[in-house]
This record gives structure tokens, C-alpha cells and sequence, in this order.
């Protein structure tokens, strides 16, 4: 698991416990320091789980971290000072991706990912150093004492929370929040889950006679404002006709196979989060912010909208407020027919054909829903309790009416969980900052989403899992995972590759979740190669494989049953097309597959390569004839 930038500098600008109110707004810091590597030959993968497996584990105290040293090539380097709020600058170099904003993170997805921001801890949406030919580096460890004096300085100086009205009337503050039957479709991949879905009855990605693609088109990188370094361009969709993508404060829809515009969205501000769900009828929702920042003004992310991707048309933009407050957003997701939006100020949900305001937050000092994951269901993470006092409800929560569901409560002490899947309910946290690489990650929970009892834990040491989550922003933005046939697919960390291979590799691992179990199933990256698990197509795990310097990236879908691997689309190898591609690294940039179409664009425009020679791009496609 991959090390995320450290925490924020500056308190929220809204009420309300938590982390700071909005990633993009907060200044860089140092990079932290390179832990030895991972042995040769990779993790073991059949070595018996910790002390305590299963069950809850209470937080260990971390000690103070050594003193920052120089990160290793292929990550995050230590950022100059940036201006007014925004993310600081890379190192120059021929390859760089901007990190997802606050972390990714599926940024998302993502959120990345999406694509989209280290994960699990308070942060700066910063620039990672350009990855070196032959795969990635090595991993960094977290600032815990960084993260830890950070997040204590924020609840000393912040109080108070949300909580939702629900129909039910009961006092219990810590159900009082807000599955439908409303049908949602994957970003990019039919049905079930965003790269976390529960799968559906066979697969839809076939393989083309010829896997050899080409690039059917590259949007360049759009030109920043005056004096602003860098801006969000999360969010991107797919649907069976366009390929959506936010530009600086559009949203503009693509020709899948041309690459000519079909439509533009003109908004009056950046877009912050877009969410990786959509309607069935091609319907989705962002984060946007009401203007464009400048130097004095960096704007918060108020406004919430619902666009058509098929019409290119703004169905309606809402905004709400945590007392005389306008609430700025961290997350937006799509469930049941309704969109909610949360962060640490408060939230609220919108009908997505109407805009109505279905949920009405009001201050509490004892509870508040930090935010929500969408899809097949509508699950709420609800925070409880004082810092290090903390107890996160996992809320599956009725979408129209506010109504908790059912409920897992998780152990006393975890300050931060995101949602890997709604359908079947896994849960991500680091239980007592034991991740120790700032990935979000130690263990998944896989709950029952019917009675909210506990099915199992899976212990995912940090050392030997590269998934990662945001879970202090996105909520539900992971990345190097994914979860169908009830089983929890995760990619390992790098190791050493076999033979005479210098390079590094991984593979693919699952997990059952109804035992906790690993099913001794494995898909092997190969040789120089680095696999990542992007989404489920039916039974399948659709995977893309991060190439050495002189090979294009891979399409594979891993059979559900066999784990045999099928190659579904192979990039070409030319250095130009190379180049590009490296720069749109797995774990910050966003990655959409479908119907022989590979979409894969930046989550940040700066300025960074002016006055080079250097071209950067916004988005390359590639597709299979």
C-alpha cells in the first residue's frame, strides 16, 4: 500500500468534527520517509493471520516517525511552497501524474481510479514524481506523528457535527441518519459494482481477435488560470456512445471512438468529485465549486449538480447549508434514485430527477455522517464519540426516507473507514494506525448487510497489500481492488521478479468473504509488470497490467472460477505512446474500460511542464479494432 502526502495545515472553514472541510485547499508538506523494501519473491501469502484475527483490535499507540528522507524514484517528492491553497509542484521529469485530489481515492476512481487521491490520513491533493521506466518504486511510511498532531490540533479546535432527521422519530442520535431498489449501473461496465461490485451472471468483455490497440485519441492537458498552479479535472464516465471527462470548470462529452465533442457542460467553477455511479438512464452527479479560485479566493466545493451524460445538459444544482453556513462537499455518490453528498460539515440527499431535498441535516455535538457510498445500496459512515474516543456506525440507510436499516458498530478507537462495496458491505479501516504506509488499509470487514452483524475480518498487513483508500475524503474511493463472488480480490505489493528479471511485479490474490480466508487463488502480474484490479465484468475481474519501459500497458480479465488470464487489449509500444501512458499511473489517474475502449485521463492541470518542450495530456484513449 502506497504512502499518501501529509496531513493538512489549516482547520476546516465549516463547523463540525473531523478532518479539514476541503483537500484542494490545503497547502503541501514535506515528503516522509522510504521503509525498507518488500522481501524478494513477494508476501506470504499463506502465513497465519495476527493475534486477534476476526475481532476487533484495539489501537496501538505509533511512535514519532525518524526524520523525512529522500523518497525513492517514482513517488512523491518533497513540494516547494505552493500558492494560495493549491497542490505543490513535481519534480521535473519525462513522466508525472497529478495525485487525486485529498488523496487517491478511486478518485477517485477514483478514486482514485476513479481517478482520483495517500489515503486514510487528513492531506494535500499533491504532484507525484514521475514514475522511471521498468514499473514503480518503493513504498514510503506514513508521518503518524504528523498525522496524529494534525488531526488532535483540529478537534481542539473544531466542535460540534451533523446528524440526518430520519422518519422513524427515535432519540438515538447515532441512527438518526438517512437499501432502495433504485437501479444503478457501473461507470463504464454495466452492472453491479464501480470496481467493487458483486457481479452479475457472465461476463461482457470479450476478446477481440486482435488485441493490439491503437490510440484513438488524446485531449491535451487544458492551461491552468493566471497565477494558479494547479486545478481539479476529476471525473470521468462512460456510457455506450460518450466518453465524459471534466476539463477546467466544463464538463465535456467525447465521441467515444473520434474523440470530437459532442457537448460541453460550461460551469462557473472547478469540478471537485464527480461520483462513479450513474443512473440508468445515463445520469450522474459532481461537486463543483461556485467560482474560480484565485489567489485571496480559493472557493469552497458548495454546489451540487446532476448531469446528463447522453444530452451534455445540467439537470439541476443544488446547495445546502449546517446552520447559516453553505456546506463545502468532500463526497457525492448515487443510490436508489437519490444523490448525497457529505463531508465533515454536514451532507444532505437530493431526488435525482427532481432535486428535492430529501434529507435535512441538523447540529449535533455527538454524531455526524462523514459521508456516503452508493451503488446497490446507500451506505452511511457515521462518526460518534471524540477523537480517540471514536466509534464509526457502518449505516445501510434507506435512500428516500432517511431510515437506518441496519447497523454495524466498529470497534471503539477507529477514527476513519471507507466503503469498498455496498453489495456485498466490506468496510476498509487501519485499526490503531497499524497500516503504517499511510494507505488507509490493515483490515476489511465484511459485513452482513441484512442484520449489520459482522461476517469476518481479513488482516491486510500494509507490507503486503497494495489496495488503498481515501478514507478521510471520498469514502468510498479505492483503488487495487475489487469485489464480486462474494470474494475480496486485492492486488500484493511489488517484489522482486523471478529469474534474471531486475524489475518488479505482483499478482492478484482473493479472499472469501464469508470465512476471511484466502481461496489460493492467484493471477500473476509477470515478469516487469504491475497488476491492478480495476473492476468486476460479471464473475471476471477486469485487471490492467502497468507495463516495463518498452512494452504498452494491459487489458486482462481474470476468469472468476479458474483465475485463468485473458488478454482483452495489449497498448503499442511506440516511445511517444509509451510516454503518455506512463504518466496515467494506476494509483492517481482514472482508468475506464469498456467494449474494447480504454479511457485513461489526469485528475489535475497545472502548469508544471511551462516553458518546456514537454506536452502533457488530459486523456489518451486506446481502443481494439
Amino acid at each position: 500500500m502506497t504512502q499518501p502526502p501529509p496531513p493538512p495545515n489549516q482547520p476546516p472553514q465549516q463547523p463540525g468534527f473531523g478532518p479539514p472541510q476541503d483537500p484542494s485547499q490545503q497547502q503541501p508538506a514535506q515528503s516522509p520517509q522510504q521503509p525498507p523494501s518488500a522481501p524478494a519473491g513477494g508476501p506470504d501469502l499463506n502465513k497465519a493471520p495476527e493475534p486477534g484475527y476476526g475481532y476487533p483490535q484495539a489501537p496501538q499507540p505509533s511512535a514519532p516517525p525518524a526524520a523525512p528522507q529522500g523518497p525513492g524514484y517514482g513517488y512523491p517528492q518533497q513540494p516547494p511552497a505552493a500558492g494560495y491553497g493549491y497542490p505543490g509542484q513535481a519534480q521535473p521529469g519525462p513522466y508525472g501524474q497529478p495525485q487525486q485530489p485529498g488523496a487517491y481515492g478511486q478518485p477517485g476512481y477514483g478514486q482514485p481510479g476513479y481517478g482520483q487521491p495517500g489515503y486514510g490520513y487528513p492531506q494535500p491533493a499533491t504532484m507525484p514524481m514521475q514514475p522511471q521506466p521498468g514499473g514503480g518504486g518503493k513504498k514510503f511510511n506514513s508521518q503518524i506523528a504528523i498525522i496524529v498532531s494534525a488531526v488532535v490540533a483540529i478537534a481542539l479546535i473544531v466542535g460540534g457535527g451533523v446528524w440526518y432527521a430520519s422518519s422513524s422519530g427515535k432519540d438515538d442520535d447515532s441512527k438518526n441518519t438517512a437499501g432502495g431498489d433504485g437501479k444503478n449501473k457501473t461507470n463504464g461496465g454495466g452492472g453491479g459494482e464501480n470496481g467493487s461490485g458483486s457481479g452479475s451472471s457472465g461476463a461482457q468483455e470479450k476478446a477481440p481477435a486482435d488485441t493490439g490497440s491503437k490510440v484513438l485519441f488524446q485531449v491535451p492537458a487544458p492551461k491552468t488560470p493566471k497565477d494558479v498552479t494547479s486545478i481539479s479535472t476529476a471525473g470521468s464516465w462512460l456510457t455506450d456512445t460518450v466518453y465524459a471527462k471534466s476539463g477546467i470548470a466544463e464538463v465535456v462529452g467525447y465521441d467515444r471512438a473520434k474523440g470530437t465533442k459532442k457537448w460541453t457542460i460550461d460551469l462557473p467553477g472547478p469540478v471537485c468529485e464527480g461520483s462513479g455511479r450513474t443512473t440508468e438512464d445515463n445520469k450522474t452527479a459532481i461537486i463543483f465549486k461556485p467560482d474560480m479560485p484565485t489567489k485571496g479566493d480559493p472557493q469552497s466545493c458548495t454546489q451540487v449538480a446532476v448531469i446528463d451524460l447522453e444530452t451534455g445538459k445540467e439537470v439541476w444544482t443544488k446547495t445546502a447549508q449546517s446552520g447559516t453556513m453553505p456546506i463545502s462537499f468532500n463526497n457525492v455518490t448515487v443510490s436508489g434514485g437519490t444523490v448525497a453528498a457529505g463531508s465533515t460539515s454536514g451532507g444532505a440527499a437530493w431526488d435525482v430527477a427532481t432535486g428535492k431535498q430529501l434529507w435535512a441535516p441538523k447540529t449535533s455535538d455527538s454524531c455526524y455522517d462523514s459521508g456516503y457510498a452508493g451503488g446497490a445500496k446507500l451506505v452511511a459512515v457515521r462518526k460518534c464519540g471524540e477523537y480517540e474516543a471514536r466509534q464509526l456506525h457502518i449505516q445501510n440507510i434507506d435512500p428516500k426516507t432517511g431510515k437506518v436499516i441496519t447497523e454495524y458498530k466498529m470497534d471503539e478507537g477507529i477514527e476513519y473507514a471507507a466503503v469498498v462495496s455496498t453489495d456485498p458491505l466490506v468496510v476498509a479501516a487501519d485499526v490503531g494506525d497499524s497500516a503504517g504506509d499511510g494507505s488507509g488499509i490493515s483490515d476489511f470487514f465484511s459485513v452482513d448487510n441484512k442484520t449489520g452483524k459482522l461476517r469476518t475480518r481479513i488482516s491486510a498487513p500494509g507490507e503486503d497489500f497494495a489496495a488503498r483508500c481515501d478514507a478521510i475524503y471520498k469514502i468510498e474511493k479505492c483503488s487495487g481492488l475489487a469485489v464480486g463472488n462474494d470474494r475480496l480480490y486485492i492486488a500484493t505489493e511489488e517484489h522482486d521478479g523471478s529469474g534474471e528479471s531486475y524489475g518488479q511485479t505482483n499478482e492478484i490474490v482473493a479472499f472469501d468473504l464469508a470465512t476471511g480466508k484466502q481461496t489460493g487463488q492467484r493471477a500473476d502480474a509477470g515478469d516487469d509488470y504491475e497488476i491492478y484490479p480495476l473492476r468486476m465484468d460479471g464473475n471476471n475481474v477486469l485487471a490492467y497490467k502497468r507495463p516495463p519501459y518498452d512494452k504498452g500497458g494491459q487489458i486482462v480479465s481474470i476468469d472468476g472460477g479458474t483465475f485463468k488470464q485473458t488478454t482483452l487489449m495489449e497498448n503499442p509500444a511506440t516511445e511517444n505512446v509509451r510516454d503518455v501512458e506512463a504518466r496515467m499511473s494506476p494509483d492517481y489517474a482514472e482508468i475506464l474500460f469498456s467494449k474494447g475502449g480504454l479511457y485513461m485521463s489526469s485528475v489535475y492541470a497545472s502548469d508544471f511542464s511551462a516553458g518546456t518542450d514537454r506536452k502533457e495530456y488530459l486523456v489518451i484513449a486506446f481502443g481494439t479494432s
